[in-house]
């Protein structure tokens, strides 16, 4: 089954929104870390991981979900295949580590870190799980904007052994 133009253009539509979500998260959670990094008053060092944690559970799910939904279906039902080009390829391939790092890591991370907070926890804890939430923020972000570049430039052509 193939899209006519209009139910694509609002499932593509859908698929941007997503993304852009997934992008927005990731920036507020980077300068959410920037603003802990560079705090030493407690109640905003939790009231920021709170935050962060709030929309690990809700909007990052959400966003993460609605993205990979919509981008199967694109493939799918579109011209360009699950597995046609390499370009989509490359996609599905910086999708992985996103799937985990939302669905997992930045969920655990932000409510282990938020315990700690609470707890006065060891603050050479509090440093493991602040290093681990910024390599979470940082693949995620360089992967989405890997994936944005692929999906305007479309490099790399059509996959050599599928059959036109």
């Amino acid at each position: 089954m193939k899209l006519s133009i209009t139910p694509k253009r609002w499932l593509l539509t859908a698929h941007i929104l997503f993304a852009a979500i997934m992008l927005g998260n990731m920036v507020t959670f980077l300068l959410l870390s920037i603003t802990i990094a560079n705090s030493e008053n407690g109640q905003l060092i939790e009231s920021s991981y709170q935050v962060m944690h709030l929309l690990s559970k809700t909007s990052v799910k959400a966003s993460t979900f609605g993205t990979i939904i919509t981008g199967i279906l694109l493939s799918i039902w579109t011209k360009w295949g699950l597995f046609k080009f390499y370009w989509i390829i490359a996609k599905e391939l910086l999708t992985i580590p996103i799937f985990a790092l939302n669905l997992w890591g930045m969920y655990y991370w932000t409510l282990q870190a938020f315990e700690l907070i609470e707890s006065s926890g060891a603050r050479a804890d509090i440093f493991i799980v602040q290093a681990e939430l910024w390599i979470g923020i940082i693949i995620q972000l360089i992967s989405l904007l890997l994936m944005f570049g692929l999906s305007v430039f479309k490099p790399w052509g059509r996959h050599t052994t599928v059959s036109k």
